[in-house]
């Protein structure tokens, strides 16, 4: 009977460790959350762009400590000129990063409007989920009152930018909403690394991706890669039955989290869609 109650004893104690353990792994995930989430790289004020394509640099001060650090990537002839692609770029790094990427697009005469989050690049200010919709929001805007009508504007997002571009796009008309590697929501993601979690209760944002794809009036074209560890594909499928008849999913078959544009299969739909 002792040896029971010795055998109880210890296995109480360890089921206390392990709730221990597990409050304190809650207790720092939910403060480091911003920390997992977001991978900014900031830049020096004073150093000078440098990139392959015309551009301009632009800054906007929305109050005393924000500032949206903007970079309008312009095509080598401006005569063909067709629209504007609004980016949304991913969480790490900076314009610097994504810039390459915006020959995707200029080479069809699309202009690329890439803006740093809150922290990135020299972007300042408190990154807020409602700050990203704000800084969005004010993009579109200044880009329409550049020239632009809304049957001009692609709304594109990679990446952590697919919430935001989506949740722009349900409120802002535009010609085609393109999503490269979009979650659900992000508790849906941080679910898949931390199932044990009650993730939808800590998380700080939410981002719901599924909520405002119901709301986008225009056409939709989804890539991602089947073999996305980061975001798993499984994102884009729970999205599907959200879709309207008409918008597309592109699968992209062993395609991982970066390097999508890479595939042939993303380089002839891009095209196809851009030289329209």
């Amino acid at each position: 009977m002792q040896h029971i109650s010795n055998m109880k004893k210890k296995i109480r104690n360890w089921l206390i460790i392990l709730l221990m353990i597990y409050i304190v792994a809650g207790v720092l995930l939910y403060f480091f959350q911003d920390k997992l989430l977001f991978h900014p790289e900031p830049l020096p004020t004073n150093e000078n762009y440098s990139f392959n394509v015309p551009f301009e640099e632009r800054k906007v001060y929305y109050d005393s400590s924000t500032l949206f650090d903007i970079v309008r990537f312009k095509p080598s002839n401006d005569s063909i000129k067709k629209g504007a692609v609004i980016y949304f770029h991913g969480n790490m790094n900076n314009i610097q990063y994504y810039a390459p990427l915006a020959n995707n697009f200029t080479k069809y005469g699309y202009e690329v409007w890439m803006m740093d989050y809150p922290g990135y690049g020299r972007s300042t200010g408190k990154l807020t989920e409602e700050m990203l919709y704000i800084q969005a929001d004010e993009l579109y805007q200044m880009v329409k009152a550049t020239g632009f009508s809304r049957d001009s504007i692609i709304i594109y997002g990679k990446s952590l930018g697919t919430g935001i571009a989506t949740e722009l796009a349900s409120k802002r008309n535009c010609k085609r909403l393109i999503l490269e590697s979009p979650y659900y929501s992000i508790p849906n993601v941080a679910a898949h690394y931390v199932w044990m979690f009650p993730v939808e209760w800590i998380s700080t944002f939410k981002i719901p991706t599924y909520e405002y794809i119901q709301k986008v009036l225009a056409p939709i074209t989804i890539f991602h890669g089947t073999e996305d560890e980061t975001i798993p594909f499984s994102n884009t499928e729970k999205l599907q039955s959200l879709l309207k008849p008409k918008d597309e999913i592109i699968k992209i078959d062993g395609g991982e989290h970066n390097g999508l544009t890479d595939f042939p299969l993303m380089k002839e739909k891009l095209d196809s869609l851009l030289s329209k």
